[in-house]
């Protein structure tokens, strides 16, 4: 027998008073999980030149492999993952899934080679791929009350994007007081705490028809999310027109469209299509992951803007991305103020017009721009990324029936992480292009040698290493010369892939104003008239 529990919930509507002591438990425990999952996809980004000293002289592509192998794996599994927590209990593959990404994190503190760490690190993106969308359906079933609901997704929201956000404060923290191996441990006190919350305060539930497995949609699936986001992460390093990215590419749209002809056929699909061909989810999809293209995107570009621009250290450059992380919460806030207020549509557009806005105003940016500038543009961005997320996530989640919510979460939660993978790779891309080709322009004729003008061209982190050896063998004024063109190049990237997250979440308004329902009430049916 299915368990589900929604008469155990108090059925009016109303505020805090009628969350119950059980109720907040299970909210705290959820939101821990989530920023827990969210923070460890962006903590190991300051940790890498440690890493490169302690593992050996680990490569840039092993570098890479470090940060990527955990999204890339989190990203496949996601649908599959929430179609098992549908069938065999949320509160059971939340509890599997912090289990199996403590055990991982154990062995990735203790990882001694680059090859070895990267093997750990994709084990633990298999755990966050079953702890991620058990989240979202827990809180969806446990607050059946449309406000309570609209604060719980909120919370909910706030803690997917602080996790972004705070995972370099953490690991700048980490970092300045332990072994780079903290970084990883930190999780295992954390997972202990998140097991025994659920355990305590959330009730079981599940799919109440339990179809059979679709088999061959979830390979499909896995396959096909898999070869497409390594498509995305490599394409920067390899580059976009390469033959193995335009081939992988390829394949990656023949087996996914192998997977939408299958899945309009079977008997017992593992995603209903008629979910993903509504005007409703199908705008709320594209609203979310135009709003992560562009988070992931400004977090990769801002950090090092801090470190090597502004001289930070990685603690530093963390703490001063809080107004970001802080500015989420905010328009998470304002999500569910104003759901009562405006349209779902309005709401999404209105918060990704903020993010466009929030990009363009990059575009003024100097080396010497004053913080107080760059944290009003974090207050916009993060304002705007709140409010899209809250509001998308409530849609998704309220266009299917309630036997199916891990399906819809982890359809929201593959939106998030395709839009954030694709934001760094297509961002990266962007600012290499337009670095590069500064760089190359500012030392032409230069008296640098051609095999330091080559290592130049590699990144700002291998520039600012040359600029210090010239600084070493020719003085300070040398180096000087050496910095100046390689920050007005890291700028004018900046500038660049910023103007190509702006252009997004404009387009991306404009289709969600469109598209989007105008009451959250002809998205949220009662569950009998919902997708089946």
């Amino acid at each position: 027998m299915p368990v589900d529990h929604p008469a155990s919930h108090p059925a009016k509507d109303g505020g805090v008073a009628v969350i119950g002591r059980r109720r907040l438990c299970a909210l705290i425990t959820v939101a821990l999980a989530v920023t827990l999952i969210v923070m460890d996809g962006s903590i190991v980004n300051v940790a890498l030149p440690t890493l490169v000293r302690a593992l050996g002289g680990a490569s840039n592509s092993q570098l890479q492999w470090i940060v990527d192998a955990y999204i890339l794996v989190f990203a496949t599994l996601l649908l599959t993952m929430g179609n098992a927590a549908d069938r065999f209990g949320r509160r059971r593959l939340l509890v599997l899934g912090v289990a199996v990404f403590g055990v991982t994190s154990v062995g990735a503190a203790f990882a001694g080679t680059p090859g070895a760490l990267v093997g750990w690190r994709a084990a633990m993106g298999v755990g966050a791929a079953m702890v991620f969308p058990a989240t979202l359906a827990i809180l969806t079933h446990a607050f059946p009350e449309p406000r309570l609901r609209r604060l719980a997704i909120g919370v909910w929201a706030g803690c997917s994007g602080i996790g972004v956000a705070i995972g370099p404060v953490v690991g700048g923290w980490m970092l300045r007081h332990f072994d780079w191996g903290a970084i990883f441990l930190i999780n295992v006190p954390l997972v202990a705490g998140i097991a025994l919350g659920a355990l305590l305060s959330i009730d079981e539930s599940r799919e109440a028809d339990r179809a059979p497995l679709d088999v061959r949609g979830n390979l499909l699936a896995i396959t096909g999310i898999l070869v497409l986001v390594w498509s995305f992460i490599e394409a920067p390093e390899r580059g976009w027109n390469s033959a193995v990215i335009l081939g992988s590419a390829a394949g990656a749209v023949l087996l996914l469209a192998i997977f939408v002809r299958h899945e309009s056929r079977t008997a017992h699909p593992m995603l209903d299509l008629r979910l993903v061909g509504s005007r409703a989810c199908a705008s709320a999809v594209l609203a979310i992951g135009a709003a992560f293209f562009g988070l992931f995107g400004f977090v990769f570009m801002v950090t090092q803007y801090f470190q090597f621009v502004r001289g930070h250290d990685a603690l530093e450059a963390g703490l001063r991305t809080l107004p970001f992380a802080g500015a989420i919460v905010l328009g998470a806030l304002v999500a569910a103020w104003s759901a009562r207020r405006c349209s779902p549509g309005a709401s999404c557009g209105i918060g990704l017009l903020l993010m466009s806005a929030g990009f363009a105003w990059v575009v003024v940016d100097r080396i010497d721009t004053p913080y107080a500038v760059l944290v009003g543009q974090m207050l916009l961005l993060g304002t705007g990324l709140g409010i899209v997320s809250a509001t998308a996530t409530e849609v998704v989640m309220g266009s299917i029936s309630s036997d199916r919510l891990g399906l819809a979460s982890s359809l929201n939660d593959t939106a998030r992480e395709l839009g954030g993978t694709l934001g760094v790779a297509a961002m990266g891309s962007v600012f290499n292009a337009v670095y590069r080709a500064d760089v190359t322009a500012a030392f032409a004729g230069s008296p640098l040698p051609a095999e330091a003008q080559s290592a130049i061209r590699q990144s700002l982190g291998v520039a600012m290493s040359v600029a210090e050896r010239v600084g070493q063998v020719a003085g300070a004024a040398a180096e000087s010369k050496v910095r100046g063109p390689v920050f007005d190049a890291f700028i004018a990237g900046f500038h660049a892939s910023s103007l190509v997250a702006a252009a997004l979440a404009l387009v991306a308004a404009a289709a969600v104003f469109l598209a989007m329902p105008r009451h959250l009430s002809s998205v949220s049916a009662p569950r009998e008239e919902r997708l089946q």
